[in-house]
Order: structure tokens, then sequence, then C-alpha cells
């Protein structure tokens, strides 16, 4: 005979060994919701927190990022401690990865190296929405923290600064003109 399970039925308190030995208590959502998860934006680019790197033990963390028509998700940057890769659910991607320029329609996955400098785009007229895993995780929280200072009208420079050297991302700001030009892209 089946039973009511509690609700929410989807959170358990699981007991996990970290690499080193120590026992860690997580709680872990197995069923996120297609409107579930914390939500920000960093201008144009949305971010949806999907699985925290918490859940994970550090391994690896997952952020939904759509993007309107035609903008930018991110300038040309370099991570120095994290690997992504970009699933492409929804529309087409651009993605300067080095020197070379590619585009990923849905289904393609996009492998972006730590150490490998890039940007992307949407490169269509229609929204995009791709899956973003991140390993290992920690740097799902720059957006967390980078959302409210991009939203200020007055920016704080400093904290900014602050916030990427944190992160260890090395980050071109002065290529948002470039590559708005180069690929018809509209900045808000």
């Amino acid at each position: 005979m089946l039973t009511k399970p509690e609700w929410p039925p989807f959170i358990i308190d699981e007991h996990r060994v970290n690499p080193k030995g120590v026992k860690m208590s997580t709680t872990v959502q197995h069923v996120l919701g297609a409107e579930d998860g914390e939500v920000v934006n960093l201008l144009a680019l949305g971010v949806r927190f999907m699985i925290d790197g918490e859940a994970t033990g550090g391994n690896f963390s997952v952020v939904e990022h759509p993007l309107p028509p035609r903008a930018l998700g991110a300038p040309l940057h370099t991570h120095r401690n994290e690997d992504e890769y970009s699933y492409v659910l929804e529309g087409r991607v651009g993605v300067q990865l080095g020197e070379t320029v590619l585009e990923a329609s849905v289904g393609e996955l996009v492998f972006k190296p730590r150490g490998v400098t890039h940007a992307f785009w949407n490169a269509g007229d229609e929204p995009a929405r791709l899956l973003e895993i991140i390993s290992p995780a920690g740097f799902e929280n720059y957006f967390r923290e980078m959302a409210p200072l991009l939203a200020e009208s007055d920016r704080d420079q400093s904290a900014i600064g602050e916030v990427v050297a944190r992160y260890e991302l090395d980050i071109d700001f002065d290529t948002i003109p470039i590559l708005a030009e180069r690929h018809s892209l509209r900045l808000a």
C-alpha cells in the first residue's frame, strides 16, 4: 500500500562524506519545477539557479541562462578555476572561444575550458536559453553577488572589481561595444 509522502516530496536530507572524509548533511531537491529556482539578472543575461554546489559537494553547479534576441551574455572573459559546459535548450547561441567564433543550436553542447578566453551571445532574433554546467562549483555565486551591483544606476566599480577578483575572473568590459558591432547585438 502506498502512503502519502511528506510535503514537499522532493526535499530530503542526505548525509554525504566529502573527499576529506567529513560527514556532511545536505538538503537535496531531487525535482526542480520549470518555474522553480532563484532568479537574478545581470543586465540582459538571466540566471536561474538550478543546482548549487552545496548539493554536489562542490563538484559542479547548474544554472539556466535565458537571453533575449541579439543580447550579449558576457563579454570576453577567462575563468582561472572553472570549466563551463553550455547546452542550448532554445534558440541559437554565438560563442567566441579564443579566436574562434562558433554558433550552437538546440541540442548542441559547447565546452568552454578554464584558461580559454570566451564570450557568448544570442545569435538569433528569437529568445535563447542555455543550461550551464559549471565545474567545480562555486562560480554560481558570482552571479548572485554581481546582479545587485549591475542593477544600480550608479555602479560601484570598486565593488564590481572586488567580486571579479574574488572569483579569479579576467573580464574585458571594453569588448562589449566591439562584440555588439561585430555580431549585430542590442545593448541594454
